[in-house]
């Protein structure tokens, strides 16, 4: 039988994800390549700062794709009018949650990083970032929210027009904020918070003013605000809460990572944070791939073709390998050029190059791994896919803390803990989807 999912429906849905990741990863090479040319503790505070407020709004990136999920499952069922209303209660579940959070960060923050961060000025800077970064959190969530409402329908080209308002935003305002261009103050680090918090204000505004315009609010019954339904509220918490904290562990743990690397010493982390936004860059294709395979996996188990479920996976496999083998192979070839992007300090550049050949095979490890996974959590599973993802890393962190604690190795093998949690999460995920105990679940 021949799969009702094909190469161009997988790709209709992928490949306005993957430009809008590319947009979206230029503010990343951005902001680190400019504050790059601030020093090594300027680096080393940014990426401490940026992967606090990224572990704390993966709870709300979490929430978006459990609300994905559940859109998907009602557009594979042609029940588009409670659609709206899911929309609905996820953005007030993600105003409150938003809320909730930058009261705690406001409340505490500084006195956490105080206390995990071991470098004065790496923890100060830190500060500097975050507290400026946090007032982005409510238009986030906003564009989380928006984001599940359009993968789940699969009309995801919206995302790649937004996406392109925020990093023309954002790269305009670093250049200006930071080294106090065009009139602007000098802000330094600062200057990168508070021009990611500008972009991602005109991205919300971005998505208001193309879904007034272009989607027929009454088919859906979008935004209609009817009468508040705490069963269905519940109903996408049940699903959304184990990718909510799946979501948080995941970055939380790499947030750990990065401490642990802080301990090693300044320049170790300043590598690592260059490191990062190249390794994000690899990443590019299994972000696109990995919201189709929820939105896919999801829509035709709504259809009731359960045994389509595999095939789908097998081929957005087959894309989604090929485009990480192609971004890899080129990456390979001219580490050095690459890392320069983002310093001129030539001990910096040795030490990165040959960690970028680890996370090129870290990156093929991981693109697998992925799309299995979210394979998992599209069937509706997030309990099981939570479970997944504890467990590696558990184990990812376990590895890293020996490495570094007791054998102190250099941090190119430190960072091959990557390989290590991209293999687990293919045997793990690919496990669970050959037992097919997911057959037969509701969301």
């Amino acid at each position: 039988m021949t799969s009702t999912i094909s190469y161009k429906r997988i790709w209709a849905i992928a490949y306005p994800i993957i430009i809008g990741s590319i947009a979206q990863n230029i503010i990343n090479v951005t902001d680190t390549a400019f504050i790059g040319r601030l020093g090594e503790v300027a680096l080393g505070g940014g990426a401490i700062g940026g992967l606090f407020y990224m572990a704390l709004i993966m709870f709300g990136w979490g929430f978006g794709i459990g609300t994905q999920i559940v859109v998907a499952r009602r557009f594979g069922e042609g029940a588009y009018r409670p659609i709206g209303r899911t929309i609905e209660h996820g953005y007030f579940f993600q105003l409150l949650l938003a809320i909730l959070i930058f009261s705690i960060v406001k409340l505490f923050g500084n006195q956490l990083l105080s206390a995990i961060v071991e470098s004065e000025a790496v923890m100060q800077t830190s500060h500097d970032f975050i507290r400026f970064r946090i007032w982005g959190i409510f238009f986030a969530h906003t564009n989380f929210i928006f984001r599940a409402f359009y993968v789940g329908i699969g009309q995801t080209r919206v995302i790649t027009l937004t996406t392109l308002v925020m990093v023309s935003v954002n790269v305009f305002l670093d250049y200006a904020l930071i080294f106090g261009n065009f009139g602007f103050p000098e802000m330094g680090v600062s200057g990168a918070a508070l021009a990611s918090v500008i972009a991602e204000i005109t991205c919300s505004f971005a998505f208001v003013a193309y879904t007034a315009l272009r989607v027929p609010r009454k088919k859906y019954r979008l935004f209609s605000f009817s009468v508040f339904s705490p069963k269905l509220l519940s109903r996408l918490v049940r699903v959304s809460a184990p990718m909510m904290l799946q979501n948080f562990f995941s970055f939380s743990v790499w947030f750990v990572f990065f401490l642990i690397i802080e301990k090693m010493g300044e320049s170790e982390l300043a590598v690592s944070n260059i490191i990062r936004s190249i390794y994000v860059i690899l990443m590019i294709p299994i972000m696109g791939f990995a919201s189709a395979t929820n939105t896919l996996v999801s829509y035709v188990i709504g259809r009731g073709e359960v045994d389509e479920v595999l095939k789908t996976i097998r081929k957005i496999l087959l894309m989604s390998t090929s485009g990480i083998l192609l971004i890899v192979s080129v990456i390979s070839l001219i580490p050095e050029r690459l890392i320069s992007i983002y310093t001129t300090n030539q001990h910096l550049i040795e030490m990165g190059v040959p960690i970028i050949y680890i996370i090129s095979v870290a990156s093929v490890m991981l693109g697998i791994g992925n799309i299995l996974f979210s394979g998992v959590s599209g069937t509706g599973k997030t309990n099981v896919s939570l479970f997944i993802e504890i467990t590696v890393l558990f184990v990812y962190l376990i590895i890293t803390a020996i490495l570094v604690k007791v054998f102190q190795v250099p941090v190119e093998l430190v960072w091959g803990v990557e390989v290590v949690y991209g293999l687990l999460l293919i045997i793990l995920s690919y496990s669970y989807l050959r037992s097919k105990r997911w057959i037969g679940g509701n969301v």
